[in-house]
C-alpha cells in the first residue's frame, strides 16, 4: 500500500501529494488557502470577453495577466509554465473570462495597449518536480541572506525569498527606511547562491500581508487575506470615529496604522453632517448645559449641567440641539432639560386596628365534643355488658 505525504502551501494555493511508492510529486489548487484570492463571481456568465487571457498567480501577491494563444485548453486551477524575463516561471491559474476584465481594471490595465506575456503549455511532471525543488531551498536562502547583510552592515531585512520556476532566477523582498547600496549585496549573492539576483523592496505593510497572521480582532489580517492596494491612513480616521489616540491600540503588527480605520470612515463622515458643532454651553431656563459625549452613530448628543461631571446626562437629538442653538441665537432660552417634578398626595397610615390585641394570647386549644347528660364520653348501647343489650325487668 503506497504512502503520500501531503503539504498545504499557502503562500501559493496549493496542495503538494508526494507518493513515496513511485517517487511522484503532484501539485493541485487549493483557493481556500490562497492568499489574495479573488473569487470568481462570473464563473457561469461567458459573454466570450477577453479570450485567451488568464490571471496567473504565484507565491504570495505576485500575479500577472498571459494570453493564451497557442488555443490550449486551459482552466482554473491548472498548473502552466509561463513566460519569463530570463527564462521559465510556474505558476496556477486562478481567473479567467470576464472576471479577468475587472482585475485588469482594478489594477489599471488597459488590454487594448497591454502586452501580454505567453502561457507555453501546462505544466509536466518534471517542471512540477523542479518546481519544488526550487520551493525548498527558500528558507534556507533567505536565512543565509539575512546572514550576509548583516555581515556587511547594511540597515535592511531580508523579509522573503522567492525562487522562479526553473530555479535560476530569485527574488530578494527586503525592508529599508532608507536608500541602500545593495550593489556589492547582490554580487555576494550572486556568488553565494549561483543563481540571477532581483532585489525588490516593500514596505511594512506589504511584509506583514507576506507573512500572515491573525489581527487582534481575531481574524486573518486584511493585507494578507484581501487587501491588494495599500491606502493612506492618517490619525483623522480614528478622530472622526471618535476613538482613542492611543499608538498601541490603533497600530496594527506592521508597526503602521490599521487598515480596518478606513472601513467606516463613509459612514462616520455621513453621520456627521447631521450632527451640528457645538462651540459652547447651550442655554436653558435653569442655566446653561455643557456637551459631554456624542453617540455619531444614533445623532444623539448628550449634556450635563456640571462642566466637569458626567454624573446627570441629558440625551438630545441632533435636530433638537439644532434647533435650541437657532433659539439661543435669537436669544430665546429651552425649557430646563430636568423632568417636572411629580407632586404626590401623602397618604396617612395608621397602623392602630391592623392587628387585633389578642395575637399576644396563647392559642387556645379546641376541646373534643362531649356529652353533657352522661358527665362523660358518650357510649354506644350495651357498651358495659361486652357488647350484649341490657337485660329487660324479671330477666337476669
Amino acid at each position: 500500500m503506497s504512502r503520500e505525504s501531503i503539504q498545504y502551501d499557502c503562500f501559493r494555493g496549493c496542495v503538494v501529494t508526494h507518493d513515496e511508492a513511485t517517487g511522484q510529486t503532484s501539485c493541485s489548487y487549493r483557493a481556500g488557502c490562497c492568499k489574495m484570492g479573488a473569487r470568481d463571481w462570473l464563473k457561469d456568465a461567458r459573454d466570450g470577453s477577453f479570450p485567451g487571457i488568464y490571471e496567473v498567480r504565484f507565491k504570495n501577491t505576485r500575479k500577472g495577466f498571459y494570453v493564451n494563444d497557442s488555443a490550449q485548453n486551459i482552466r482554473i486551477g491548472d498548473l502552466v509554465v509561463v513566460e519569463a524575463a530570463t527564462g521559465l516561471d510556474l505558476g496556477i491559474v486562478t481567473l479567467e473570462g470576464p472576471s479577468v476584465g475587472r482585475q485588469m481594471k482594478c489594477r489599471g490595465v488597459d488590454p487594448e495597449t497591454a502586452t501580454f506575456r505567453k502561457i507555453y503549455r501546462k505544466a509536466r511532471q518534471t517542471d512540477i518536480e523542479k518546481w519544488q525543488e526550487a520551493i525548498a531551498r527558500e528558507q534556507d536562502t533567505m536565512i543565509r541572506a539575512r546572514k550576509i547583510a548583516a555581515m556587511m552592515g547594511l540597515e535592511m531585512k531580508i523579509g522573503d525569498v522567492e525562487f522562479q520556476g526553473d530555479g535560476s532566477k530569485a527574488i530578494f523582498y527586503y525592508i529599508a527606511d532608507g536608500r541602500v547600496d545593495f550593489r556589492q549585496l547582490i554580487k555576494a549573492y550572486a556568488e553565494e547562491f549561483r543563481i540571477r539576483i532581483e532585489m525588490k523592496q516593500i514596505g511594512a505593510r506589504q511584509e506583514a500581508g507576506l507573512i500572515g497572521g491573525l489581527g487582534v480582532c481575531g481574524r486573518e489580517l486584511c493585507c494578507s487575506n484581501y487587501i491588494s492596494s495599500f491606502q493612506s491612513i492618517s490619525t483623522s480616521a480614528a478622530r472622526c470615529q471618535d476613538l482613542s489616540l492611543n499608538p498601541l491600540k490603533l497600530a496594527g503588527q506592521c508597526g503602521k496604522l490599521k487598515c480596518c480605520l478606513n472601513y467606516e470612515v463613509p459612514v462616520y463622515l455621513d453621520a456627521l453632517s447631521r450632527i451640528p458643532k457645538v462651540n459652547g454651553p447651550l442655554e436653558f431656563e435653569d442655566g446653561p448645559a455643557y456637551l459631554r459625549k456624542t453617540d455619531i452613530l444614533r445623532e444623539t448628543m448628550y449634556f450635563s449641567y456640571e462642566k466637569s461631571s458626567d454624573a446627570t446626562l441629558f440625551p438630545l437629538s441632533a435636530e433638537e440641539v439644532r434647533e435650541i442653538i437657532e433659539m439661543n441665537r435669537d436669544g430665546e432660552k429651552a425649557e430646563s432639560l430636568r423632568p417636572e417634578p411629580v407632586q404626590r398626595t401623602p397618604e396617612f397610615v395608621s397602623a392602630v386596628g391592623d392587628d387585633s390585641i389578642s395575637r399576644f394570647d396563647s392559642p387556645r386549644r379546641r376541646k373534643k365534643s362531649q356529652n353533657r347528660r352522661g358527665g362523660g364520653r358518650s357510649r354506644k348501647p350495651g357498651a358495659r355488658n361486652g357488647g350484649r343489650p341490657a337485660p329487660k325487668n324479671g330477666e337476669k
